[in-house]
C-alpha cells in the first residue's frame, strides 16, 4: 500500500504526509501573524518542534511550507466535483455536500480551512504563496475536465472539456478569493452569497456559456468514456 510504503529515511508515506502538514500549518500561523518576510525556517522549526533540518528534508524553501495547507484548502472542493451526480444540478450537489462538511467538519478540519484562507489572501501579495494557490487551482481544473468530459460525453483531453475546465475553474477561483477576503474582513457568510449555491453554479455556468451547470438526465446521459478509449 502507498500509505506504509518506506520512503527516505525509512518514514512511512503517510506519516510523512502528517509531518509536511503540520510543519504547513506552523508555517502558516507564522506567516500570518508576522508576513512571509519576517518568518524564518529556524522560527518554524521551533514552533513545530523539529530541527531546522528537518524542515528543509520536506520543503525546498520557507515559502513553499504552506503549500500543503493551501493544496488541502481545496480538498473539500474536489472532492465534490469528483462525486458530482449526473442527475444533480451543481448548486444541488454544493448545498449537500456542505451541510454534510457541516455535521461533520471537526475542530482540526475548521482551523485549517482558516488557515487556507489567510494563505490564500496573502497570495495577493506574496508571489511563492501565489504560485501554491496557482498549484492547487491548477488540480482543480485537471479534476473538471474529467468530470465535464464525463457528463458531456467529449474526451477529456480534447479541446472542449479543457476549455470548460479552464473557464470553471477559474470562475471557482475568483470566488474562493473573494470569499476569503470578505470572511477575513468580518463579513457575515450569509451576506457573500445565497445557501444554496446558486452564485457558484451561475458563476460556472456564465464562464462556460450554460454548458456546465445543470443536470444531465441518465436516460440521455452517454455513457461515460472507457480507460484508454481516446487515446
Amino acid at each position: 500500500m502507498a500509505s506504509t510504503e518506506r520512503g527516505r529515511g525509512g518514514m512511512s508515506e503517510r506519516r510523512r504526509r502528517r509531518v509536511r502538514l503540520e510543519i504547513s500549518r506552523e508555517a502558516a500561523r507564522l506567516f500570518w501573524a508576522q508576513g512571509v518576510g519576517g518568518t524564518s525556517g529556524d522560527q518554524i522549526a521551533e514552533a513545530v518542534g523539529l530541527s531546522t533540518r528537518t524542515i528543509w528534508r520536506h520543503f525546498r524553501s520557507k515559502e513553499s511550507c504552506a503549500e500543503p495547507i493551501v493544496a488541502q484548502s481545496v480538498e473539500w472542493e474536489l472532492a465534490t466535483l469528483r462525486s458530482w451526480p449526473p442527475h444533480r444540478s451543481l448548486e444541488e450537489h454544493f448545498a449537500t455536500e456542505a451541510r454534510r462538511l457541516a455535521d461533520e467538519a471537526g475542530p482540526s478540519e475548521q482551523a485549517d480551512a482558516g488557515l487556507g484562507i489567510k494563505m490564500i489572501r496573502l497570495a495577493d501579495t506574496e508571489p511563492a504563496l501565489r504560485t501554491a494557490w496557482l498549484m492547487a487551482c491548477d488540480q482543480v481544473e485537471r479534476e473538471l475536465a474529467g468530470v465535464i468530459a464525463t457528463r458531456l460525453g467529449v474526451p477529456p483531453d480534447g479541446l472542449e472539456a479543457r476549455l470548460h475546465a479552464a473557464a470553471a475553474a477559474a470562475a471557482l477561483r475568483v470566488i474562493n478569493e473573494y470569499v476569503g477576503a470578505a470572511l477575513l474582513e468580518g463579513a457575515d457568510p450569509r451576506q457573500l452569497g445565497d445557501e444554496n449555491f446558486g452564485f457558484i453554479a451561475d458563476a460556472v455556468r456564465t464562464a462556460t456559456g450554460g454548458a456546465v451547470g445543470d443536470p444531465v438526465h441518465l436516460g440521455e446521459a452517454p455513457a461515460a468514456p472507457e480507460a484508454g478509449a481516446w487515446a
